[in-house]
């Protein structure tokens, strides 16, 4: 090869290489929110678990009152809070890499999917359940507040502020019941309604927004502004990342899985 070539290659293919590292640097996973994840999963599994023992009269237990009820909603506010910190890490690094006008359709879209894996869950559990099927459940609230909040992205305390005012709607709307059943999405439970699985906008949209602002506090240009040892290298580091980034699936799956274990187990 010719001297100036190979200078020119050289030069044009460390450029490459620089180009691919940065963005590999730029783009990280955030362990800690896949860690985070991941023990929510966890929790999540515990408690389907529970609910299937419950459900298949292997166990009895009363799942919503007393320390249950304040276990269900914790997992809760954990997804809801990752969901939204995790939009926040998306749009930092998607509005690097997409044009300004094509990212509402990109958050819209992945809402919509969301969305219609929940509705994929109303139609299996409206087949299977005799009653209490999903109407507006975990992932139908997720997708339409992903949809939602991509207005709200780049604000910080006015989403902590309006977060905390949808929170507190929300709990006062649990109080009451309705004669009408369109706005059970929203929060406004009709009498005598029933779901296994029941997320509805107010309170946990709010819930979305509070987890907004802390990522757009803890987390500024897709970087970590403080500071964190790292654990990310222990074993069960590494398991519970794998169980957070594949926590769709997981949520997916889990459910069916645990309930024939139990009955062929227990009830066979």
């Amino acid at each position: 090869m010719p001297l100036s070539k190979a200078i020119f290659y050289n030069i044009f293919s460390n450029k490459n290489k620089d180009i691919k590292s940065n963005a590999k640097t730029s783009f990280k996973r955030f362990w800690e929110i896949d860690l985070l994840r991941g023990i929510a999963i966890i929790m999540m599994i515990i408690f389907h678990l529970l609910y299937d023992l419950n459900y298949l009269n292997v166990y009895k237990l009363d799942l919503y009152s007393g320390f249950f009820l304040i276990f269900v909603h914790f997992i809760g506010i954990c997804f809801f809070l990752l969901v939204g910190i995790s939009l926040t890490l998306s749009y930092s690094k998607t509005k690097k890499t997409s044009a300004k006008k094509n990212l509402p359709l990109k958050y819209l879209k992945r809402g919509l999917k969301i969305f219609a894996l929940g509705l994929l869950i109303t139609f299996i559990t409206w087949i299977y359940l005799d009653e209490g099927f999903v109407v507006f459940g975990v992932l139908h609230c997720i997708g339409i507040s992903i949809i939602f909040a991509f207005p709200f992205l780049h604000f910080r305390y006015y989403n902590f502020l309006l977060g905390i005012v949808l929170v507190f709607i929300g709990l006062i709307l649990r109080n009451y019941t309705f004669e009408f059943p369109w706005f059970v999405w929203l929060g406004f439970t009709p009498h005598g309604f029933y779901a296994v699985d029941h997320f509805p906008l107010l309170p946990w949209f709010g819930v979305v927004l509070i987890g907004i602002f802390l990522g757009n506090t803890l987390y500024q240009k897709h970087e970590r502004i403080f500071r964190l040892r790292d654990f990310s290298g222990l074993k069960i580091t590494r398991f519970l990342c794998f169980l957070g980034q594949n926590s769709l699936i997981i949520y997916l799956i889990n459910q069916p899985i645990l309930l024939t274990f139990v009955y062929l187990l227990f009830v066979v």
